[in-house]
C-alpha cells in the first residue's frame, strides 16, 4: 500500500501562498505536542490554538491547558481560542467502544470529536485552514486523522491542512523544545481508559 506523504502535502499547500499569510485554526492536545508544529507553521500563519480535549479529565486538562498558555505566552507564536469543557461529550463519542484497544475504534472517534469541533470553530470563525497537532505523536495514525480532516473539509467548508508532523524529525524537537521551556510532557493520551493496564 503506498501511503500518502502528508508532509510533502502541508509543504505544497504553504508554497502556494506565495509568501503570504493564512489564519489557521490549529486543535491542540498539550503544549509539548504544539510545540515543534508551532515553530513549523509560524512564518506561513497567524496561528490560533484550540484547545479542546473533552477526553482528558479535569485535573490533567487544567494543568496541560496551563503549560499550553504558558508556552504561547513565552513564544509569541501563537493566539489561543479558550472553550468548553465537558467530559460528558467525550464518553458519548466513546459509548460502546470502552473496551477497545488503544488507537483503536475509540481513539478514531476521539479524534473525529475534536477535530469536528475545530472544523465547526474554523468555519465560523472565518479561519482560511484548520489542522492538529496529533499528527506529531508516533503512537497517532497520521492517515486516519488526515481522512477524518478530509471529511470534515468536505462537511463543512473548512479547508484541512494536512500534516504529518512527525516528520523531518518533529517529535524529537518536540521533545527538544519541551526541554528547553521546562514543559510538563504527561505519558498518556488524557483519557482514562488509556491509563488501563491491558
Amino acid at each position: 500500500m503506498n501511503r500518502q506523504n502528508f508532509d510533502k502535502k502541508m509543504t505544497e499547500i504553504i508554497e502556494g501562498f506565495g509568501g503570504g499569510r493564512r489564519k489557521l485554526l490549529l486543535h491542540a492536545c498539550c503544549a509539548p505536542c504544539s510545540s515543534a508544529c508551532l515553530e513549523r507553521l509560524k512564518d506561513a500563519f497567524d496561528i490560533t490554538v484550540f484547545f479542546y480535549n473533552p477526553n482528558i479529565e479535569d485535573e490533567e486538562y487544567f494543568k496541560r491547558k496551563s503549560e499550553l498558555c504558558r508556552f504561547i505566552s513565552e513564544t509569541g507564536w501563537a493566539d489561543i481560542l479558550d472553550c468548553d469543557h465537558d467530559t460528558a461529550e467525550f464518553y458519548a463519542a466513546a459509548s460502546g467502544l470502552e473496551g477497545c484497544a488503544e488507537g483503536g475504534e475509540r481513539c478514531l472517534a476521539c479524534f473525529r470529536l475534536r477535530l469536528e469541533r475545530t472544523a465547526e470553530e474554523a468555519a465560523k470563525g472565518g479561519f482560511d485552514y484548520f489542522g492538529t497537532t496529533l499528527t506529531i505523536s508516533p503512537l497517532k495514525d497520521a492517515d486516519a486523522i488526515n481522512a477524518i480532516g478530509e471529511e470534515l473539509e468536505r462537511a463543512t467548508g473548512a479547508k484541512w491542512l494536512y500534516s504529518d508532523f512527525k516528520k523531518r524529525g518533529g517529535y524529537q524537537r518536540s521533545l527538544q523544545l519541551s526541554r528547553e521551556h521546562r514543559l510538563y510532557r504527561q505519558n498518556y493520551c488524557g483519557c482514562i481508559f488509556s491509563l488501563r493496564k491491558d
